[in-house]
């Protein structure tokens, strides 16, 4: 009966509630899918539900037990949960109102924006041929996350994105070509940048700073990373601190315009 006078009392606030819910809930798994922090997400829900069950069943004992876990749930979550905590309020923090959409885009669930598909191809090719000479080159292509807070820690530039100018900044023998670019709206916001390193992550030896720069920056912001390394000449493209070596020029670009979109 208690169900049926609930439903009864169901109001416009309780539908604002629930979507506002809904939309956290759509955010946290947008965040973390793709990522070994999905595996724990359903796992803490899971846990949640048994808890709730065990609850209504009334089995005090294990009631209590599970209890004592969830009194301290939310220290679990921030300890867990360190880097997409501070991945998603970055997110809300540094939205960059100046890209025209990028605020409502946000919350636009049917709607898909166009990329410029020349501006993917160009980048890529840049890094293909760079790869054939085995230039080393590091560049971040900016998303939703303002990148604005690392220019300073290198060269404000404001070009347009084409090939010769990425293959021209790389050059070994240009002044530019130290540290990595940011790329922003089809414009060269930054070169000479100075990445975010991890030291965390286990990965190769014959992968260098270029690579683990890469992870630290997509980790703590939704960029994306294109690293060529300067020893093989592969190029390996970098999403949520995760990265993959591709060889299959085409590929690569199909994989940044979705991620993109």
């Amino acid at each position: 009966m208690d169900i049926f006078k609930d439903l009864l009392n169901f109001n416009v606030l309780d539908i604002i509630d629930i979507t506002l819910v809904a939309f956290l809930l759509y955010y946290v798994y947008k965040l973390i899918k793709g990522t070994v922090a999905i595996n724990i997400f359903f796992g803490i829900v899971i846990f949640y539900l048994f808890y709730l069950l065990v609850d209504v069943l009334e089995m005090r004992m294990l009631s209590n037990i599970l209890g004592g876990f969830m009194s301290v749930g939310i220290i679990a979550l921030i300890v867990v949960f360190q880097p997409e905590i501070r991945k998603f309020l970055l997110m809300i923090g540094s939205t960059n109102l100046s890209k025209s959409g990028s605020f409502m885009k946000r919350f636009n669930f049917v709607k898909t924006y166009d990329e410029n598909e020349s501006d993917t191809e160009a980048i890529v090719k840049a890094c293909t041929k760079m790869g054939s000479s085995k230039t080393g080159a590091l560049i971040v292509i900016e998303r939703n996350n303002n990148l604005d807070f690392l220019v300073e820690t290198g060269d404000d530039m404001k070009i347009t994105v084409t090939q010769p100018i990425l293959e021209s900044i790389f050059f070994k023998n240009s002044p530019l070509h130290d540290g990595a670019i940011i790329i922003s709206n089809n414009v060269i916001k930054a070169t000479r940048v100075i990445l975010p390193v991890n030291n965390e992550k286990n990965i190769p030896a014959r992968f260098g700073l270029r690579h683990r720069a890469a992870i630290g920056i997509t980790e703590k912001t939704d960029a994306l990373a294109l690293v060529v390394s300067e020893e093989s000449g592969q190029i390996s493209y970098v999403n949520n601190g995760e990265f993959v070596i591709y060889t299959d020029t085409q590929d690569l670009i199909e994989k940044i315009k979705s991620d993109l979109s």
